[in-house]
């Protein structure tokens, strides 16, 4: 259930931050303007409600679920839920604190609308095309009866294959990150938009690469047990983001008060949620067209 729903979110993000980057690479978002990409960000991400829904249907009903009503609420409600909550003590205490960063209260009420009355019925138009579709036809028949898996060694376990997988991911947005976190924190001008869609392209592949690579490797030691990990494998990327926000704000930053460090704190584990749905969705749907490819070729008697 969590597993469809997240990955629903996932694709709803990832084709938001293709569009935004890919806009602001051809320079229709110029940098000077301060909120041009948040606002494209957001407002893509409120319209592109349906094709959340229908991912997380479609695959949910794949895996045979049934309730599919909290399906399609969890998806519509969960991720952004969190994020707005987030964004909402974030700005609470800004109002406390009277700074002018501060967002009205009108705007947050906006916010509001745009969710419920856009993205909201728009994630349950996309479940209702998706479960009116067949589930997704697996290439082989599963066995009944659930294999014993045998003892593992060290590198197919999960939690290591795990945490392997995140490093590569992680290593070539390192730098990028970098500029990101200065623009953000330090007011220094975010120029390089293609480099930073490259990038982007590297961060799919290396995702896919990895994930692929690390599912075949426990593949093959007969751990069949791929949904979740796939997702996690390139998940675990946002957890090196986290420890590398960590890193920057005890070395680059000189922020004192408990208000500035919740607000870092507090827009960090938004970026870091967002990012870890991103990396994950990827990485599933890369090891899902792998296994279905593999065991397509199969031969079975």
């Amino acid at each position: 259930m969590l597993l469809s729903v997240f990955l629903g979110q996932g694709t709803q993000i990832f084709i938001m931050t293709f569009i935004t980057l890919f806009l602001a690479c051809l320079g229709f978002l110029s940098p000077a303007n301060r909120g041009a990409l948040m606002t494209c960000a957001v407002v893509l991400w409120v319209l592109l409600g349906t094709p959340a829904g229908y991912v997380s249907a479609r695959l949910y009903k794949t895996f045979g679920g049934e309730k599919w009503k909290t399906n399609v609420l969890l998806t519509a409600l969960l991720c952004p839920g969190i994020v707005f909550a987030d964004f909402f003590l974030m700005n609470l205490i800004l109002w406390v604190e009277g700074s002018s960063a501060a967002i009205p209260f009108g705007t947050l009420v906006a916010i509001l609308a745009m969710w419920f009355g856009i993205s909201v019925p728009l994630t349950f138009i996309g479940a209702y095309f998706g479960f009116k579709k067949p589930a997704i036809e697996q290439p082989v028949r599963t066995n009944q009866i659930p294999r014993q898996i045998p003892e593992q060694s060290f590198f197919t376990k999960p939690i290591p294959g795990i945490v392997m997988g995140g490093i590569l991911p992680f290593g070539c947005i390192f730098i990028q990150l970098f500029f990101i976190l200065n623009s953000i924190w330090s007011h220094q001008m975010y120029y390089m938009f293609g480099f930073l869609f490259l990038v982007f392209i590297i961060l799919l592949i290396t995702c896919s690469e990895a994930t692929i690579l690390l599912c075949y490797f426990h593949l093959c030691a007969e751990d069949y047990h791929w949904w979740w990990r796939s997702f996690l494998t390139s998940g675990f990327t946002a957890v090196y983001l986290f420890i590398y926000a960590v890193h920057y704000f005890f070395s680059k930053l000189q922020i004192i008060g408990a208000a500035s460090t919740i607000l870092y704190f507090g827009y960090t584990m938004i970026m870091v949620l967002i990012f870890f749905l991103f990396t994950g969705t990827i990485g599933f749907f890369a090891c899902f067209w792998f296994v279905n490819k593999i065991y397509s070729v199969v031969k079975v008697d």
